[in-house]
């Protein structure tokens, strides 16, 4: 038998029982679909949050209140803004302090205990530039007295974008931010300036939290500086951390739960595996006549398990294909419900093809050895 055989004998099977051999690929095409899917998925998402990250950058660091060795919190000393932006690296920075016991509502008729998760903090407009903010309607605020204020994207989902009530007096909303992936705590805030903040809630000008961009090439300097700088007195006392790392850590979160839906996968194969094996058991069984034909006619023991490993391997692969193209239309889709880029890896793509030739070779092994060791006259006899 030339090997220019083989794919024509190895598909009969294939072409005579049509249903059974898509039932059988169905298993292969399951498996591999959803582990290039997961890969695809996971993938995609990892490309869009790095782009994030680059586009947000990962030179932002936030100084805040930290707790003191005995319980309870330490105030930032009023002097530490002045203090961290003679730091060599630092850009530029923002205090922002959030005003304890002072809330915002809707109007004066809601119940102060109803707060929705906000807090009110006092800002000034480097807020805008440290943060690399944007609006999504109106303006920023401003250096006088006026009782306004600019609310983050999730406080303006909540109360609205109009008058509101905060701590007992009425503010017009000027701005909207839209939203922070760095900053959460600025979407869940009601922003107003440090003069109102002093002239109505008695603000004492310690901020609660400063952000200070630093030079790129300098993070890790600055950020090793911060806490002695902002508080010489009690450093230990002061919080510094990075944003970005908590996108950072979404990765391995990520990455994590890719593990795991790949192990499902991994079952979903070695189910198929079984199947097909189960498949070309029964295909032995039924095609005795033919081996004893093909036997009686000169086919050597090797010719009849090539050709049943063959169907085996056709089998897988094209179950393989099947998943493939089923697997990179589902992650095309989620990616772009999602908005994320559509990206699957390579490995994935030819990985997928070369899983399923093993799991077709290795199902294919057992039913291919047990025809080849049909004798002519026994396969003639029993049909």
């Amino acid at each position: 038998m030339r090997w220019a055989d083989l794919v024509p004998l190895g598909s009969i099977g294939l072409r005579t029982r049509r249903a059974r051999a898509v039932l059988s690929a169905l298993g292969i095409a399951i498996g591999i679909a959803s582990i290039v899917s997961v890969l695809g998925i996971t993938n995609s998402a990892q490309a869009d949050l790095l782009a994030q990250i680059d586009r947000l950058g990962t030179n932002l660091l936030t100084v805040s209140d930290g707790q003191a060795i005995g319980g309870g919190t330490v105030p930032l000393p009023a002097t530490a803004p002045v203090m961290i932006e003679r730091i060599a690296g630092v850009e530029r920075l923002a205090p922002t302090a959030e005003l304890a016991r002072v809330h915002a509502y809707r109007n004066d008729l809601i119940p102060a205990t109803h707060t929705g998760g906000l807090s009110v903090r006092a800002a000034d407009f480097g807020l805008l530039s440290t943060l690399d903010a944007s609006l999504a309607s109106g303006v920023f605020l401003g250096a006088g007295e006026f009782q306004v204020a600019v609310l983050g994207a999730q406080a303006a989902a909540q109360l609205g974008t109009d008058r509101i009530w905060v701590g007992g007096h009425w503010f017009t909303v000027v701005g909207v931010l839209n939203p922070l992936p760095l900053a959460g705590e600025i979407d869940r805030s009601i922003l107003v300036g440090f003069p109102v903040a002093q002239r109505l809630y008695g603000h004492d000008g310690h901020p609660s939290r400063i952000y200070v961009r630093a030079s790129t090439d300098r993070v890790e300097a600055v950020s090793a500086l911060l806490a002695r700088t902002a508080n010489p007195v009690q450093p230990f006392a002061v919080s510094v951390s990075r944003p970005s790392d908590v996108l950072t850590a979404r990765l391995a979160v990520a990455q994590a739960g890719t593990a795991l839906f790949l192990g499902l996968g991994a079952v979903a194969l070695l189910v198929s595996a079984v199947g097909i094996a189960n498949v070309m058991v029964i295909g032995v069984l039924e095609r005795r006549a033919e081996i004893g034909v093909r036997r009686a006619l000169g086919a050597r023991r090797i010719h009849i398990a090539a050709q049943f490993l063959t169907e085996s391997l056709l089998l897988a692969l094209l179950g393989g294909a099947a998943g493939l193209v089923f697997g990179v239309g589902f992650t095309a889709l989620v990616a772009g419900l999602r908005g994320w880029p559509a990206s699957v890896p390579s490995e994935a793509l030819w990985g997928g093809v070369l899983v399923a030739l093993v799991i077709g070779g290795l199902a294919g092994i057992y039913p291919a050895v047990r025809a080849a060791r049909l004798a002519p006259t026994e396969a003639l006899r029993t049909t």
